[in-house]
């Protein structure tokens, strides 16, 4: 659709949007409040709650000014009210493709709206991947995590395990040492996949233990983690107490709407600059969508004030004789 068929369309969604939000985590909510609070007119689209992953996260201890924490459903709700308190409008669609190439980016959405926007914020996040064992999603914020950076402080004293072979996975184990008592990694192959020099990290620090040719079979507890049942490659079955458990075996960016035949991406996430900007004029990526992000709700937020910025320098252009 061009620019002109989108400006004398009739139905609401003709109307062009300077600004159109995909996405309503941390990153994409920030970027709503700084861009309703400078006036811009913008639309947010997100297909559920607004809050992203932080939404399943029982409790968020490092973001700042929550001195004794908070939940992350409470962070959701004031990060949703203050954005909207600046007239930021939230709308319920589900995006199913865009074409962001042109001067008009055009977002198709499932229900059959087009809606069409001179700039776009790509906020759609990233997903970690799970087991899909029995017990994991039960128990989701009461000993199993996905991030050693956020709940790594929860588990001071105790014996955990990590799940996982690769870099991050023995990185974040050595990064737990300076809480848990123990930490045991567990991985399904008979070798890591982590490069030499991490696994040498590793391999030297006398509170992480390994368990190869392993693979979790269950996750074990009522209302907290107390245990794991472990499966090995000759079919023996264990049941190891343990307190914790962080899965670590990759993250799969929420990429699915994009059009990725036009972005720079490598392997699903969105390359940026340093201001946001992807290969695309008028098009910004924030968040867990980002390569190279560091997958913290601090860093989103401060990538959806610097989207902004640059948002606003795009239209600028666009004014410009």
């Amino acid at each position: 659709m061009t620019a002109e068929q989108l400006r004398t369309a009739s139905a609401p969604e003709g109307r062009i949007h300077q600004l159109a939000i995909v996405g309503a985590g941390p990153g994409g909510l920030t970027a709503g409040l700084y861009a309703s609070r400078a006036r811009l007119d913008v639309l947010l689209l997100e297909k559920g709650a607004a809050g992203g992953q932080i939404l399943v996260t029982d409790r968020i201890d490092n973001y700042p000014g929550f001195v004794e924490g908070v939940s992350g459903f409470e962070l959701a709700d004031k990060l949703t009210a203050h954005a909207q308190r600046f007239g930021l409008e939230i709308d319920s669609k589900t995006v199913a493709s865009m074409d962001l190439a042109a001067e008009v980016k055009t977002i198709n959405c499932e229900c059959g709206a087009v809606l069409g926007a001179q700039a776009v914020i790509l906020a759609t996040g990233a997903r970690p991947n799970h087991l899909g064992v029995p017990g994991e999603r039960e128990l989701t914020g009461k000993g199993v995590s996905y991030c050693a950076t956020c709940d790594g402080p929860f588990y001071r004293g105790l014996d955990i395990a990590v799940v996982g072979g690769g870099d991050t996975a023995l990185q974040e184990a050595v990064y737990l040492t300076k809480f848990a008592r123990t930490v045991t990694v567990i991985h399904r192959r008979t070798e890591f996949r982590a490069s030499p020099v991490i696994q040498e990290e590793a391999r030297a620090n006398p509170q992480i233990r390994f368990l190869l040719d392993t693979q979790v079979a269950a996750i074990l507890g009522d209302t907290q983690v107390n245990a794991l049942r472990l499966r090995h490659r000759d079919g023996r079955e264990e049941t190891r107490p343990l307190q914790g458990v962080f899965i670590l075996i990759g993250i799969t960016p929420n990429n699915e709407m994009l059009p990725l035949d036009q972005l720079t991406h490598q392997q699903g996430f969105v390359v940026t600059d340093c201001l946001m900007r992807t290969n695309l004029p008028g098009v910004m990526a924030v968040g867990d969508l980002r390569h190279d992000s560091a997958r913290q709700v601090i860093t989103a937020a401060g990538d959806g004030a610097v989207a902004v910025k640059s948002v606003e320098a795009y239209l600028e252009t666009l004014r410009r004789p």
